[in-house]
């Protein structure tokens, strides 16, 4: 979807509004979509980014967020749920953690996924080993006890690549690679059929440009050119009805185009919806 596509804007935003106020009084208003391509100007890039290497923002949601995925994930309104992980057990002091795993994922390239592509992504593992004890399950066995691991695991560092083509941007997110300039530009494609079908990846593509520059990502949403950026400071976008701030206006670590529709609920961890924003969102 492109902006230059609306003809009446104060129309839509109106149509908008009026679907949050139908929500919000528990009249149910229409669902996600498919379609369109969504545009995300973003800070953090590098021209020495690689699918291996670059921990900015752009490649944060690069990877979790468009072309890989975790073993668990947050959702959208904070809650820690399964993603590549279908359960997990541990041991009574929390050094043996024990998941198992999806059996109906595969890669970008066809290749299916087990758990020796879980055991290759976690080689750097630093508190512990990691073990395939099944085609389909791993066992990480701690230095040190951790409760939280299931939680830490939903984080962006603990991605999972295919063991065969690490570094090379296949993985089994919803989004698959179209083309990459380092530090430039990503676009990528919705997959044909995903496991996450009808609850997420609403989308026909996604397109991330770097742009690092707070004001230039401000006047490239202000003028239509994109659908969301990252930014701290609301500035010349103050006053643009068709313009929404998260968390809010006095402390926003992101401003969308009043086009994209959100899940009811959102967690603020990170911009974004907490990286998520290819999978989570849709054009309303």
């Amino acid at each position: 979807m492109s902006r230059s596509r609306i003809l009446d804007r104060r129309a839509l935003f109106s149509s908008a509004a009026a679907a949050a106020l139908l929500a919000a009084t528990g009249v149910s208003a229409a669902g996600p979509k498919r379609g369109g391509r969504l545009r995300m100007a973003l800070s953090g890039a590098s021209r020495s980014d690689t699918w291996g290497q670059g921990h900015g923002l752009f490649m944060q949601v690069a990877r979790q967020g468009l072309v890989f995925d975790t073993l668990t994930e947050v959702a959208a309104d904070g809650t820690l749920r399964p993603e590549l992980a279908i359960g997990w057990t541990s041991s009574v002091d929390a050094t043996v953690w024990t998941f198992d795993l999806r059996k109906d994922v595969t890669f970008h390239d066809g290749k299916p996924f087990t758990a020796a592509d879980v055991v290759a992504s976690a080689a750097g593992f630093e508190n512990g080993t990691v073990g395939a004890t099944g085609a389909h399950q791993v066992t990480f066995s701690l230095y040190h006890p951790d409760a939280g691991l299931p939680l830490r695991l939903a984080q962006p560092e603990f991605y999972i690549s295919a063991a065969h083509a690490m570094g090379q941007g296949i993985g089994t997110g919803l989004y698959r690679l179209a083309s990459f300039v380092p530090g430039q530009r990503l676009l990528t494609e919705r997959v044909a059929a995903h496991y996450k079908d009808g609850t997420a990846g609403w989308f026909d593509e996604v397109e991330l440009t770097s742009i690092p520059s707070e004001t230039v990502r401000g006047q490239a949403l202000g003028e239509y050119m994109v659908d969301a950026v990252d930014l701290r400071e609301a500035g010349a976008l103050t006053g643009m009805p068709d313009i929404s701030f998260q968390p809010d206006r006095r402390h926003p670590t992101q401003a969308v185009s009043a086009e994209v529709a959100q899940p009811a609920q959102v967690s603020h961890l990170r911009p974004l919806d907490n990286l998520r924003a290819a999978e989570r969102w849709w054009f309303a």
